[in-house]
This record gives C-alpha cells, structure tokens and sequence, in this order.
C-alpha cells in the first residue's frame, strides 16, 4: 500500500505543477513562510537588514509615507509598518496552520470512528457536527475569544474546535468507502486491533480530500484571525498582526493609505494562495485529470 500511495502522491505532483499559478502560489507561501521564520532576523535590531522591530515607537516619525528608511510608511505611533508586517507574518501563518491541525486532529478522530463503526457512533457524530453547524463559526469563534479573553491561543482553539467539521465529513465518507475494501477485511482477518486499523491502514487511505480542505481551512483561520485582530478581539497589542494594522487604519485612512494597503494586499494574497493551492490540488487528485 505504502508504494501505492508513493506513486499516487508523485503523480499528484506532475499534475499540480502543470498549472504555473498553483506553483507560483505555492512559491508564494513558501516565502511569505520563510519571511515569518526568519523574522527576528529580518526586523528586530539595528544590527538586521531592516533596523526596527515591530514595537519600536519613534513618535517623532508618526504617520510617516513609505520613503527609503521605512519602505512601507509608519503607523500612528512612529513604528515601522515593513517589520509589523513581517513579524504579523507569524502571527497569522502560526494561527493558520496550528488552527488548521487541530481540526484535522478533532475531524479525524471523529469522522473515522464515525466511519468505521457507524451505527450509534454515526449517528452521534452527525448529530454533533450539525449542532456546530447550526452556528456561523466567525461568530461562534467570536463567542469563544469573547468568552475566554483574546490571545493566540485562545484564537488557535476557537479556530480549531469550530472548523473541524469539514474534515470530518470527508474522513467519514472516506471510511464508509474503502472500510469494505480488500485490505480492509485482510487486516482484520490478521487480528489487528479496531485502533491499528484504523490509523495504520484506514486514515492513511482517507487522507487526500482531507488536505484540500485543509488549504482552505489555512486561508479560512488567516481571514478570520486578521478579522478578529480588526474587531479587537485578536492577538492583544502590541503584538503585530496584519489585522490589528488595518484595525489602526480605520482612523486614518484618509491620509495613511499605506496602513491600508500593505496588510490588505498581504492578507488577500495569502488567502488567495491557499485556495488556489487547495483548488489545483484537488484537480491533481482527480484521476480524470488531463
């Protein structure tokens, strides 16, 4: 099986890489990604390639245009708006993916002990996922951090514990195909414990439409945390995020367009990256696929 899923993966990728947005979006990431590692290197003295941190205050320079010193302008309070953007990088990408992990781990369990058993354990898993359904998650997601108090992890685990449902659904649907496969039955025949056949030879099988959803679900916890960071209940200050950037904005956009224009290409760049990524990887999965 395992050299099954290698060959299916390598043609994955020769048809992913036929379009040459998905890979420049996939390029795109891996440097936005890069930048966000390598951020305190970056930013955050006068000893690095941009020499102020992202909380650096120089009042004297407030509201200052993009020129050859700050090459994205300053916010209200003098700081580099190029570092803020850079270290809100990790912010959002961290948020993202560590969102996006929890509801996969959640889903998974989930839709596979949904899938597999079905009967009563079916049954109440979709009751639980219609129930988070039954919500908008922004404001589902909203009521948690609301609840809790704003932070980043509380964001991470109001993203997670509301976003999991899709991945369920299609672990589920994926169980309920391939658990009446052949290698399904051999593996219980050989005495293989529910668990070991479960992780061991069902999920591994069920795992492709669950990483499409999953670059969506990256784009979707990015969108939100920069619209929690926008209402105020994000990352608190002065910690940056492309969010609470654009949330200082709406004071002074009508003469410091740059607060505006900097995050909102970033966060619309990025999201628009994941879903491209995820939407050509969904083709490349499709064994109908030119």
């Amino acid at each position: 099986m395992s050299e099954v899923r290698g060959g299916m993966w390598v043609l994955t990728w020769r048809r992913f890489r036929r379009s040459k947005l998905a890979v420049i979006a996939l390029i795109y990431v891996g440097f936005v990604g890069a930048l966000a590692i390598a951020a305190p290197f970056i930013a955050g003295s006068k000893s690095t390639p941009i020499p102020f941190g992202p909380n650096d205050v120089d009042v004297a320079n407030r509201l200052h245009p993009p020129d050859a010193q700050h090459h994205f302008g300053t916010d209200e309070l003098g700081r580099d708006v190029l570092a803020r953007m850079i270290h809100g990088a990790r912010v959002s990408l961290t948020v993202g993916l560590l969102a996006t992990m929890m509801a996969l781990i959640v889903g998974c369990f989930f839709g596979a002990i949904a899938g597999y058993y079905g009967g009563v354990a079916d049954w109440v898993v979709s009751r639980l996922i219609e129930v988070v359904l039954c919500f908008p998650l922004l404001f589902l997601a909203l009521a948690i951090v609301a609840f809790f108090g704003p932070s980043i992890w509380t964001i991470m685990i109001a993203l997670g514990l509301t976003t999991w449902t899709s991945e369920a659904r299609y672990v589920r649907g994926e169980f309920l195909r391939i658990r009446e496969m052949e290698f399904a039955y051999a593996a219980r025949a050989s005495g293989a414990r529910d668990s070991r056949i479960i992780f061991r030879h069902l999920l591994p099988n069920a795992l492709a439409p669950v990483l499409v959803s999953a670059s969506f679900g990256v784009a979707y916890a990015i969108l939100t945390e920069s619209a929690l960071s926008f209402l105020g209940l994000g990352v608190p200050l002065p910690t940056a995020t492309w969010g609470s950037i654009l949330a200082t904005a709406k004071q002074f956009i009508e003469y410091a367009w740059w607060l505006v224009v900097f995050p909102g290409v970033a966060i619309f760049l990025t999201v628009a990256a994941f879903n491209i990524i995820g939407d050509r990887f969904r083709d490349a999965l499709d064994p109908r696929s030119d």
